[in-house]
């Protein structure tokens, strides 16, 4: 071999890596976020800091296009079509909704999504391990907790329960959902579990008023985008009517609600950073398996509880990762 050749081959190549790295070092990076909450909160502040940390700095490097949907449900497509449209590096996507009307809106620009309970049912991605396409993400394994939270709920009220189950039809996994409420509750020896249906927010005085028609006497809150929306009423609706009542995760809590059994989100938008980053630093989308949790947090809120005249086990508190008081 010639060794002028070899050098120079090798100095060319160096060259063109540091120039490489030099146009990234150099790059401002743009990050489509689409949520159905209402505006930024904890945990956008959660997943910024944690780009941060990764060398991601606002107003730097980095620039956050944000769309939130709020109480506007119908919305989505045109946020997710203008967000496309803006030719971010990647988008996070909250929701299976969110990620499926963005997934509709772009074939060719990453798609993180986060707190998505069955992504493979859904439609999002062809397996978990492969996801392929431009879509990938955070998995919320909503079904496999259903039991769990049936079983805390029970664990919280001083007798038998009438549990009314509050939810969407339209979503997606709606069937498997309240068949796995009733299966539950029959291995907790319960009355059978009744459905309330939301389907929009002018839905909600007919479903909160056939709760109470039906004498229920405990709710449990499906985890879907319309009621995060509307947590706030339904924290309100049952403290007014004295149900105990348990949800998915820690906002609800935050919002007056009793408690909550599931996802540890600030970790959860810790890891959707990662995601990102890699996707950033080169990583196809569809070559990323889908990440499962393995960890979940009981949340308590005791003044809830005290207003719903709720004398709470000492076992339980006990057991709680977080108990406001």
């Amino acid at each position: 071999m010639d060794r002028r050749a070899f050098v120079t081959g090798l100095g060319a190549a160096l060259a063109a890596s540091l120039v490489a790295e030099a146009q990234h070092a150099g790059r401002v990076w743009r990050i489509g976020y689409l949520s159905p909450d209402v505006g930024p909160g904890e945990l956008t502040e959660v997943f910024l800091r944690e780009l941060r940390g990764l060398g991601y700095i606002e107003g730097q490097n980095l620039v956050v296009e944000s769309r939130w949907l709020g109480e506007r449900p119908e919305r989505l497509p045109e946020l997710a079509t203008d967000l496309v449209n803006r030719r971010p590096d990647v988008i996070v996507a909250i929701s299976h909704r969110v990620a499926l009307a963005v997934k509709t809106a772009t074939t060719t620009i990453p798609i993180v999504f986060g707190q998505v309970n069955d992504p493979v049912g859904v439609g999002l991605v062809a397996s978990l391990s492969h996801p392929t396409g431009n879509v990938t993400g955070l998995s919320s394994q909503g079904l496999d907790l259903i039991a769990k939270r049936l079983e805390l709920l029970k664990a919280l009220l001083p007798g038998d329960a009438r549990v009314a189950y509050l939810g969407n039809p339209d979503e997606p996994y709606w069937p498997a959902y309240i068949q796995e409420a009733q299966r539950a509750a029959r291995a907790l020896v319960l009355p059978d579990v009744a459905s309330a249906e939301a389907r929009r927010t002018g839905d909600f005085d007919a479903a909160l008023g056939l709760i109470i028609a039906r004498r229920s006497t405990a709710l449990l809150v499906e985890p879907n985008p319309l009621n995060l929306s509307q947590r706030g009423r339904i924290a309100d609706f049952a403290i007014a009517h004295r149900l105990p009542t348990m949800y998915a995760t820690r906002p609800y809590v935050d919002a007056g609600g009793l408690a909550s059994y599931g996802l540890l989100l600030p970790v959860h938008h810790q890891k959707l950073a990662l995601y990102v980053d890699k996707i950033l630093k080169g990583a196809k989308s569809g070559d990323l398996p889908v990440e499962q949790p393995t960890k979940f947090e009981l949340v308590i809120n005791l003044k809830t509880a005290k207003a719903l005249g709720l004398t709470i086990p000492q076992s339980v508190p006990v057991r709680a990762d977080q108990v406001f008081e």
